[in-house]
């Protein structure tokens, strides 16, 4: 287990910069971090799993060496005061890959003697979640996802008794800084050519987390004076309801000169169908697993962050929407 005391302090290591290491800095939560925490005066590590990545112009320096090679990982980075995990296996992979991942950056914060933040979602709150989640609201996983994530989260309260400091930051849907959302592969997948898709009843509220903005709570409550051990905490985004976010693509899009110039045509998502799929489709099957956060409407409660950090940042939907549209189309231009 530990190796070092949680986030030591001496007079040598005061003169220092304070430094963060983000796993998954290739990653577009990962790439959102490493910008805030620079911005913020951190001396960020990139924990990249291959080399050869020409973004990164805010990273100190970047480690190669695989997650699970935790002592020699420790070795390279030397001294950390934060580990943040922004490392999300792909849908079909989570059940593999999503806890021992988890517990592999808890293991090389433990080695560094830092603090462990993990970026978490609304997964383990299960189908009869209310429309307002708390940090107290109780977990009822009812999904193979969700119940990796209360795991996930379980053994995070268990190292911390053991001396660990962690931080989770939930939050709902993440969008913005290219590819791999539910943002871009459904939402607005088509914009560029006038059609916009939903995949729940759009009167109905849904969170969404601008990567950006969740990225700069991360980074502030790095800095804050938290407690030892667990601490919990909510970041609210935007919860706009179907219609108002395909509005807001709409609207985006129109200013980027995307789509036609009259209104977009709009539609659902055939449920049945894709649940058909995903008897012989794997990413269908997981896909289809979480249609129920489209049909329950959720947003979150962040309270208590903002007793730590203040009024998060909160960068108006219609610019987030923008921003994300137009990296998206940059993002494809790309590949």
């Amino acid at each position: 287990m530990s190796t070092r005391s949680a986030n030591p302090s001496s007079p040598a290591d005061s003169q220092l910069p304070r430094t963060v290491v983000i796993l998954g800095a290739r990653g577009r939560l990962g790439a959102s971090a490493v910008d805030a925490f620079a911005s913020a005066g951190w001396r960020v590590v990139g924990h990249c799993r291959r080399a050869g990545d020409p973004r990164g112009e805010h990273m100190a320096a970047r480690v190669h060496t695989p997650l699970d090679q935790t002592a020699t990982l420790a070795a390279e980075i030397g001294r950390a005061d934060v580990v943040v995990h922004a490392v999300n296996p792909v849908y079909t992979r989570w059940a593999q890959e999503a806890l021992p991942l988890a517990r592999a950056g808890m293991d090389l914060a433990e080695r560094l003697g830092a603090r462990f933040m993990l970026p978490g979602n609304v997964y383990h709150y299960g189908h009869a979640m209310p429309a307002l989640l708390s940090v107290d609201t109780p977990a009822h996983p009812d999904t193979r996802k969700g119940t990796i994530r209360m795991r996930i989260e379980a053994e995070m309260g268990e190292r911390a008794r053991a001396g660990l400091s962690c931080v989770v930051l939930r939050a709902g849907d993440f969008f913005g800084g290219g590819l791999g959302s539910w943002f871009d592969l459904m939402l607005a997948r088509h914009a560029g050519k006038g059609r916009l898709v939903y995949p729940g009843p759009t009167d109905r509220v849904h969170a969404w987390a601008y990567l950006p903005d969740l990225a700069d709570a991360l980074a502030r409550l790095a800095g804050s004076p938290l407690a030892p051990g667990l601490q919990c905490f909510h970041f609210a985004g935007h919860a706009p309801t179907g219609d108002q976010m395909l509005d807001a693509i709409e609207s985006a899009a129109h200013r980027l000169g995307l789509g036609p110039k009259t209104r977009f045509k709009r539609g659902g998502v055939p449920w049945p169908m894709i649940r058909l799929a995903g008897l012989v489709a794997p990413m269908a099957r997981e896909i289809a697993e979480m249609a129920y956060l489209w049909q329950q409407p959720h947003a979150l409660d962040d309270t208590e962050l903002r007793d730590m950090i203040g009024a998060p940042t909160e960068t108006p939907l219609a610019d987030a929407v923008t921003s994300a549209l137009a990296a998206l189309q940059l993002a494809h231009r790309a590949g």
